[in-house]
C-alpha cells in the first residue's frame, strides 16, 4: 500500500477511535498519521510476498508475548529477592554488544531491557552498538548477555526483518 493509502487509513481509525467525525478531526488525524508514517518510512518496505505480508504480525506478537513471559518472570524474581532476609546480591553495570544496527530496533532493545524488572538501559555508546545495562545480580553475566541475544534481540530481528 501507498502512504496515502496508509495514512488515511490511519485518519480513520483516528476518527473511529474519538468518535468525532468531523472535518477537522479527520485532517488532526491524517497530520497524526503522516507524522507516524515518517518515524517508520525506513521500516516499512514492499513486502515481495503474501506469506512475508502475514508472517510480521505474528512475529511481532511473538515478541510481544517475550516480553509479557520476561516481564512476569523478572518481576517475580525481583519479589522474591526482595522477600528475602538476606539478600545476596551482586549488582553492577555491564557492557552488552548488540547485533542490531538500526537505530530504532536498538532503542526497542534498550527499552524492552529497562522495562524488565532488575536490569535498566545506563548508557547507548556513540556508534549505538553497545548498551550498558544495570543488572540486580550480576553474579552470571554471560548468561544474562545470552538471554538477551537469545530473546529480545533475535525476537527484534525476527519481528522487523533482519532476517528475512
Amino acid at each position: 500500500m501507498s502512504f496515502l493509502v496508509w495514512n488515511i487509513v490511519f485518519a480513520g481509525v483516528w476518527l473511529a477511535l474519538s468518535g468525532a467525525f468531523t472535518l477537522p478531526n479527520f485532517i488532526l488525524g491524517f497530520v497524526f498519521g503522516a507524522a507516524s508514517l515518517y518515524f517508520i518510512r525506513d521500516d516499512i518496505r514492499v513486502q515481495s510476498s503474501a506469506a512475508l505480508f502475514f508472517r510480521r504480525p505474528f512475529r511481532i506478537l511473538s515478541l510481544v508475548c517475550l516480553f509479557a513471559y520476561e516481564l512476569i518472570k523478572a518481576a517475580l524474581s525481583v519479589a522474591s529477592i526482595v522477600l528475602r532476609p538476606k539478600m545476596d546480591l551482586k549488582p553492577g553495570i555491564f557492557a552488552y554488544q548488540t547485533n542490531l544496527t538500526k537505530d530504532n530496533h536498538v532503542t526497542l532493545l534498550a527499552h524492552l531491557i529497562t522495562l524488565t524488572p532488575g536490569t535498566l538501559t545506563v548508557d547507548v555508546s556513540d556508534d549505538k552498538r553497545v548498551l550498558y545495562i544495570h543488572a540486580l545480580d550480576c553474579s552470571d553475566i554471560e548468561a544474562t548477555r545470552a538471554d538477551i541475544r537469545n530473546g529480545f534481540e533475535l525476537k527484534i530481528k525476527e519481528a522487523f526483518g533482519d532476517l528475512i
